[in-house]
């Protein structure tokens, strides 16, 4: 269970159960929570939100091609970047998130995941800040990797991170329409319903990491680290316990949540043989070598689930540990923790909102939920 990426910065086999520096621990009786809000207008869309320094500035993705600036609470009128001219928005379409380098402070590169004004297809791109930290320079653009989309204008997937190992990772959709007629969910030799993981400290754009899954097998794409996904649109690594959660959107029936060791290489989740726990459109089917789920959930209100993040912030000590998720339709807040390949203490916090985009962490860990045109704050119960 231990062998896999030797360069990860976090264990990842250890027990997960122990305390709150590590999976969490159970809720206690009577915590509750609130949505306070954080920005109650001026955006449009928003879709994604980051802080990758402790310097008073958070940065919000809009879908229609901005990332703005909040400062100290206060949304900025300057766009940080504005790449509204060269993006397809709407639908599932646009500017749907932002990667900021490990080593940010220094080298000022960031990266944004976009679809093209001219015919959909996916753009992978590094930006880098001007002498003026507040403005980002468009001029600065360097293609990191373009996949076809035009076909269809769903499952973009849409999400770019580091991961503990220091790589950037990048979930894309398996191209679109429904059930997956492009046969990308399970073709190695397309880089649509993957996961990738590309060292973009290396090679010119990027080199693909000797240790990934499928580097050197034929009709296989070594940027390839996990298969079978149908969108991903988002997931999120967990430190202390170095774990890998990945909320992929169903097709008709289920939503669900993969939770793995994040240095588990070549992992195949089954998309579309399978959805969720059961079979896709076929009443029985073989399940051998795909990584089942550990939360499954029907469509009886909710229709898209909207990954978020372990919870790590110090505001609320008690649900430390703790993964929180929503559904775009539902709009819940719902959350579980991690033990022993179980997901325990679920809860239903009883708490809704509309249009659950995305969620984002702060530098301090704590939690975001974007909600419609407004970021809400997750909050202990007053």
């Amino acid at each position: 269970m231990c062998a896999g990426v030797a360069t990860l910065a976090i264990a990842a086999c250890h027990s997960d159960s122990t305390g709150p520096g590590d999976g969490g621990s159970p809720l206690p009786p009577g915590i509750g929570l609130q949505l306070n809000p954080f920005i109650t207008s001026g955006l449009s869309s928003p879709v994604f939100l980051a802080q990758p320094l402790d310097d008073g500035r958070v940065f919000v993705v809009e879908q229609g091609g901005r990332i703005r600036v909040v400062r100290d609470s206060v949304l900025q009128t300057t766009p940080f970047l504005d790449l509204s001219t060269r993006v397809l928005s709407g639908g599932e379409r646009g500017l749907l998130s932002v990667a900021f380098h490990p080593q940010y402070a220094t080298n000022h590169f960031f990266y944004v995941y976009f679809t093209t004004q001219t015919n959909g297809d996916i753009r992978i791109e590094r930006f880098t800040t001007t002498s003026n930290a507040e403005v980002a320079d468009p001029a600065t653009s360097k293609l990191i990797l373009t996949a076809p989309h035009s076909t269809y204008p769903n499952h973009n997937g849409g999400l770019l991170a580091f991961g503990l190992d220091g790589m950037l990772y990048a979930g894309l959709g398996d191209g679109g329409s429904g059930g997956d007629p492009l046969g990308n969910g399970q073709n190695f030799n397309s880089v649509l319903g993957s996961l990738l993981r590309l060292d973009v400290d290396h090679g010119d754009p990027y080199a693909i990491p000797a240790d990934n899954p499928f580097v050197g097998q034929a009709n296989h794409r070594g940027e390839v680290w996990a298969k079978g996904l149908r969108n991903p649109w988002r997931y999120a690594f967990d430190a202390p316990t170095g774990l890998l959660y990945i909320a992929d959107v169903g097709q008709g029936a289920h939503e669900e949540v993969d939770v793995v060791a994040a240095n588990r290489a070549g992992l195949n989740y089954g998309w579309n043989v399978m959805e969720g726990l059961s079979c896709y459109n076929a009443s029985t089917c073989t399940q051998t070598g795909f990584e089942l789920p550990l939360i499954d959930y029907g469509h009886n209100g909710p229709c898209s689930i909207t990954g978020g993040y372990v919870y790590r912030g110090s505001a609320i000590p008690a649900i430390r540990g703790h993964y929180f998720y929503s559904d775009y339709c539902a709009g819940f807040l719902r959350s579980f923790r991690y033990q022993n390949g179980v997901a325990v203490d679920q809860k239903d916090w009883g708490l809704t909102t509309t249009k659950v985009t995305s969620f984002g962490v702060d530098f301090a860990g704590e939690l975001y939920m974007m909600s419609g045109d407004t970021i809400l704050k997750v909050a202990p119960a007053s």
